[in-house]
């Protein structure tokens, strides 16, 4: 098995760079490998994970994706990597009962671009791997929604037996992550609450603590829109607690370096991420953080023909600055390398421009109803606050973006209409 450009990792940048490419070059000459069946836009993961989002309708297929857009997609995580030979090993696909499903296969390619994303940085705090769950993938999100069902189903059997029934979700970590959780969490309870448990007062019996080890939430975002945040999550009853320090872990509670015990009946840890482990292994560049080192043009360091992009690329800029890890330089990294493959591809030299960062801003979803919190970034060296319907819309835009790079527009835009509808006959958060 062989691919002109083989593409590991389907996520934002990976598949719209595979799609992107597919679309002119074709199945025979590009190939998407992923450990997964299906896409979901990670940015969504909070609405997965409070139940206002079904996975079952938001995932999309990657074949279904190959096919519509001429890329070979290969089913199997990436386990092993020649350079020198260029080829790389994926991993055999087994059923939960260790039935084989597809054996250990072996791919060449011309040119490979890694997009493998980032998991969970636990900075060595005890428990914290054992007793949290961190919002990395669709499954992460899952599990803690069914959680939060069965805790919400107990605290509410408590309450109609006269005893003290409630749930306290302990959120660690202060960035876009861990707000838009506790803010689309908020919204959810009082949902759940009209949908059978009938004992609970959410505001009174879900109690969300958001702990930020940063003397302020949302730390790399201008002081208005934090500020801005931080009141819109006191209004809705989250408890904000800035300058925490997480010491320790348990399976029921969360202590601060000063002592303080948070009771936890769930807890999230939002507070940093790092590249996958496995990459070690790969005889590839890294930094201290695990990330692949690439140069202007992402290339890793020392490879013509390997290239990075994304939160496990680890890419400066020409102020010695790192390109932060955030959707929009995947989506911008994948657009780079699209004109750059694709000349190379074509029999053309590649553009020697290297890739640059541009920062258009960043915005902080509130829930569905409610007003969004965000800063439209530099536009000729301004910044502009918006918030409001403005914001939400704006938000909204940013997932329909996406999903027009990887299904066309025509198709987004049904989509997007079969998805109101069904709305209007389900209900609005998954109660099973």
């Amino acid at each position: 098995m062989r691919g002109e450009i083989v593409i590991v990792g389907g996520g934002a940048g990976g598949l719209e760079l595979a799609s992107k490419l597919g679309r002119k070059l074709g199945p025979a000459r590009v190939m998407l490998v992923d450990s997964r069946l299906t896409h979901i836009w990670k940015p969504s993961l909070h609405e997965v994970a409070a139940g206002t989002l079904d996975i079952h309708q938001e995932g999309l297929s990657y074949q279904m994706l190959a096919h519509d857009n001429g890329f070979t997609f290969v089913y199997g995580a990436l386990t092993a990597l020649d350079p020198a030979g260029s080829t790389l090993t994926v991993a055999p696909v087994s059923t939960p009962d260790g039935e084989q499903i597809l054996p250990q296969r072996s791919i060449g390619f011309g040119m490979l671009v890694i997009a493998v994303g980032s998991t969970s940085n636990y900075f060595g705090v005890p428990g914290a791997k054992e007793h949290t769950i961190s919002l990395n993938a669709a499954e992460d999100a899952e599990r803690f929604r069914l959680a939060l069902l069965k805790q919400l189903a107990q605290a509410d059997a408590r309450q109609a037996a006269g005893g003290d029934g409630h749930v306290d979700v302990v959120i660690i970590g202060g960035g876009a992550t861990g707000v838009e959780l506790a803010a689309e969490l908020r919204e959810a309870s009082g949902v759940y609450a009209a949908y059978g448990f009938n004992q609970l007062d959410p505001q009174r019996d879900v109690r969300i603590t958001l702990l930020e080890g940063a003397p302020r939430i949302l730390a790399p975002l201008p002081e208005r829109v934090a500020a801005a945040a931080h009141k819109l999550l006191e209004a809705r009853g989250v408890t904000v607690v800035p300058s925490c320090r997480v010491s320790a872990i348990a399976a029921d509670s969360v202590t601060d370096a000063a002592g303080v015990v948070y009771p936890a009946s769930l807890c999230v840890w939002a507070a940093g991420i790092r590249a996958p482990e496995w990459l070690s292994q790969l005889g590839l560049p890294l930094n201290k953080g695990g990330q692949i080192v690439v140069d202007g043009q992402l290339r890793a360091q020392g490879f013509e023909h390997i290239y990075a992009l994304g939160d496990c690329a680890a890419n400066t800029d020409a102020a010695g600055k790192q390109v932060p890890p955030r959707a929009q330089a995947a989506h911008q990294q994948a657009d780079y390398l699209r004109g750059r493959l694709l000349r190379v591809a074509q029999g053309k030299a590649p553009d020697p421009a290297p890739y640059v960062y541009r920062d258009y801003g960043s915005l902080v979803s509130f829930g569905h109803r409610n007003s969004v919190g965000s800063l439209m970034g530099s536009l000729k060296g301004l910044n502009f606050f918006v918030d409001g319907l403005f914001a939400r819309m704006m938000y909204a835009s940013l997932h329909l973006m996406h999903h027009a790079a990887v299904l066309g527009a025509l198709k987004t835009g049904v989509l997007a209409v079969a998805r109101f509808l069904i709305k209007r006959s389900s209900p609005l958060v998954k109660l099973h």
